[in-house]
């Protein structure tokens, strides 16, 4: 069998675990509902609206290919003084391979913003956060091959006997709920820092396809942190750092993007432009022989007042580079905020 045809194999087969890893975006920090539930209304304006679609192993499955969209909107709602409560709602899915294996979640949030210690535009908050919903899980049996069907010369033999009869069911609905925490600090419009952790699938739901069967999904641990810091007029670090660990997967993400501010606004929205340059790391592990470097990620962002839009591309490095080329998989996300005329409080970082 060659090794593309293997690779492909391989790729379905981890997709059908129902404890494989939960997706994620190269741009964390563009798509922070997924990230952690306590960064639901967590911006400078009242309402925001997020987009982010990502495509990955295009070159090797190519219509097959990986695919995963997410939207969400969220809403910062004031509380006395200083404190915000934030709602929202996100819904993603995700597609893995020929056989169409699919996850649709949806889930709403809410966050509470405590303001500790500060001044107008120095202060520093602690954010409790929670959601909540629903999710569907499924896949088309009838277009996967099993390792009984294959003839032994590279072929699949349509007539021999499969494994499908293992699975009575191919979708079914399960409940899911995470919760978080974040600390950040504001120092003025273009420093700030922030720190948090989310604990999500807290109720470990039931993933298998087989009803006479238990497999319960493992639950996430996400510890993420970055921040932005002027190093000269106009110019400015923006790093981050996210650790996910999942039953027995593990990966990180660092990296840094050099922001240069364009535009004659500050925090304020009025003629605001920035545009930023990124190189990030991606390490993960082997499950039971260590660490590797999985890619590395080159982004770019554009941002002109209230809106965003940004672009990554993930090179491949690890030794699937052999069937992939070296590339793994691109991104893009959008964001646009919507503000009003009401300036209270304090800045937030700029996510």
């Amino acid at each position: 069998m060659k090794f593309k045809h293997l690779l492909l194999v391989l790729l379905i087969g981890t997709g059908i675990s129902a404890t494989a890893q939960d997706i994620h975006f190269s741009q964390f920090y563009l798509s922070p509902l997924n990230l952690n539930p306590a960064m639901t209304g967590l911006m400078n304006c009242n309402i925001r609206l997020t987009a982010n679609y990502r495509n990955q192993w295009a070159s090797v499955l190519k219509s097959n290919a990986f695919s995963t969209y997410n939207v969400s909107y969220d809403q910062k709602i004031p509380v006395g003084r200083y404190d915000n409560f934030g709602i929202g709602g996100t819904f993603w899915g995700d597609v893995a391979g020929e056989a169409n294996f699919e996850t649709v979640t949806g889930k709403i949030s809410a966050s509470y913003s405590k303001r500790m210690a500060g001044s107008r535009k120095e202060a520093h908050y602690l954010v409790v956060g929670a959601e909540a919903g629903l999710a569907q899980r499924s896949i088309d049996f009838l277009k996967l091959r099993w390792g009984t069907q294959h003839d032994g010369s590279g072929g699949f033999c349509n007539g021999c006997p499969s494994l499908e009869s293992t699975f009575d069911q191919d979708n079914f609905l399960f409940a899911d709920a995470g919760a978080g925490l974040l600390w950040f600090s504001v120092f003025d419009e273009n420093n700030n820092f922030y720190a948090g952790a989310a604990y999500h699938h807290l109720n470990r739901a039931d993933q298998s396809f087989d009803s006479r069967k238990d497999d319960f999904l493992y639950s996430r641990f996400t510890i993420h942190a970055g921040g932005e810091f002027e190093v000269a007029p106009r110019l400015g670090l923006v790093p981050g750092v996210i650790v996910m660990k999942q039953g027995p997967s593990f990966q990180v993400n660092s990296g840094t993007s050099v922001k240069f501010l364009l535009g004659s606004g500050k925090g304020n929205f009025s003629n605001y432009q920035a545009v930023h340059f990124g190189a990030w790391a991606r390490l993960s592990n082997k499950v039971q022989s260590g660490i590797l470097m999985d890619a590395m990620i080159l982004s770019t962002r554009f941002d002109y007042n209230q809106f965003t839009l940004g672009f990554s591309y993930d090179v491949n490095v690890s030794e699937l580079r052999a069937a992939s080329n070296s590339n793994g998989a691109f991104e893009f996300a959008l964001v646009y905020k919507f503000c009003g005329e009401q300036r209270r409080g304090v800045y937030c970082p700029n996510f």
